[in-house]
């Protein structure tokens, strides 16, 4: 009886433990990139593929935007002249899901974040007329129905830029007349939950899951907007935020030509790398990644014509 309980008890143990973080996926495979770039020469915003090493960079469309692969690794959330897309790398095709403006009338949707099973999607969510409209939304992926509202933020701006892996938090930036802030909040609205401090001057709409549920990584202008930006990680109820550090420097004084500006820091599929932008006095930004303690810099692309700014890992297999 007395090892029967000793047993219960560790049970209950291990479940806490398991609860404690935003429930860990199975590690993902490490596949292609995929990224936003400025066409330095034609000026154009332009899509691309990478692999991982760098080889096989692709370009997938031009004058356009890309948000999150899908968890398949097959589509990815497309922006462009024709609207927002759900569009498949491999073969061209796509799905209109009627947004931003026309499937509901009173609101502009950009939906660029895919749940971990595919079955929905995030939106930044704006009222046409109507500001009291303004929060975050989710609808489903297959055809853009069931929209459900999240938060709300009339006359301000809150913007989703991950699913927990669990699929039930979102990672939000709040911003309005009061509030600059990053959140993370249950997918039914409750537990609103800020994760920065207050006056962290932190990159609008970032804030990247990791695949084991535990860290949320960012990158911040600390200790305020005259220093380069810094990628950050903080565990997802707040605790533990330090900065990761990067060789180069990555953060210090604008006036320091020696330092370095790293943004928009993205997680491996299998949670053992961060992809993230970096560039010199604003200049031209390429990709690079590190490990989760900021070790082992390795850069990606080497495109002094295409400045690559952001994007998203996925699984879809890299070229062999």
């Amino acid at each position: 009886m007395r090892k029967l309980i000793m047993l219960v008890f560790l049970a209950i143990a291990v479940a806490a433990v398991s609860a404690s973080s935003a429930a860990a996926k199975p590690r993902g495979h490490n596949g292609k990139i995929v990224t936003n770039s400025d066409n330095l020469t034609t000026g154009t915003e332009q899509v691309y593929t990478v692999d991982p090493d760098g080889t096989d960079q692709h370009l997938v469309a031009d004058n356009s935007e890309v948000g999150q692969w899908s968890p398949e690794g097959t589509r990815i959330t497309l922006f462009g002249d024709l609207g927002e897309l759900l569009f498949n790398v491999d073969d061209g095709s796509s799905v209109d899901l009627g947004l931003p403006g026309s499937r509901y009338p009173d609101l502009l949707l950009f939906c660029s974040v895919w749940s971990p099973n595919g079955a929905r999607l995030a939106c930044e969510g704006f009222g046409q007329t109507d500001p009291s409209l303004n929060g975050v939304y989710t609808l489903r992926s297959s055809d853009g129905g069931d929209l459900q509202r999240v938060t709300y933020d009339p006359n301000g701006d809150d913007c989703p830029s991950d699913y927990s892996p669990n699929g039930d938090r979102l990672v939000v930036t709040r911003a309005n007349d009061t509030t600059y802030e990053l959140d993370t909040v249950k997918v039914d609205g409750s537990g609103l939950k800020r994760i920065t401090p207050n006056g962290m001057q932190f990159n609008f709409c970032e804030g990247n899951w990791s695949p084991q549920g535990n860290d949320i990584a960012f990158s911040a202008h600390v200790p305020n907007g005259d220093y380069h930006s810094s990628v950050w990680v903080v565990h997802f109820n707040g605790a533990g935020l330090h900065q990761l550090p990067i060789a180069g420097p990555c953060g210090g004084p604008f006036s320091d030509p020696s330092t370095f500006g790293c943004f928009r820091p993205i997680w491996s599929p299998d949670g053992r790398k961060i992809l993230f932008g970096r560039n010199q006095d604003d200049g031209q930004r390429d990709l690079y990644t590190v490990n989760p303690n900021g070790s082992g810099l390795f850069q990606v692309t080497h495109t002094d014509d295409i400045s690559e700014f952001n994007g998203d890992w996925g699984t879809h297999p890299v070229t062999p």
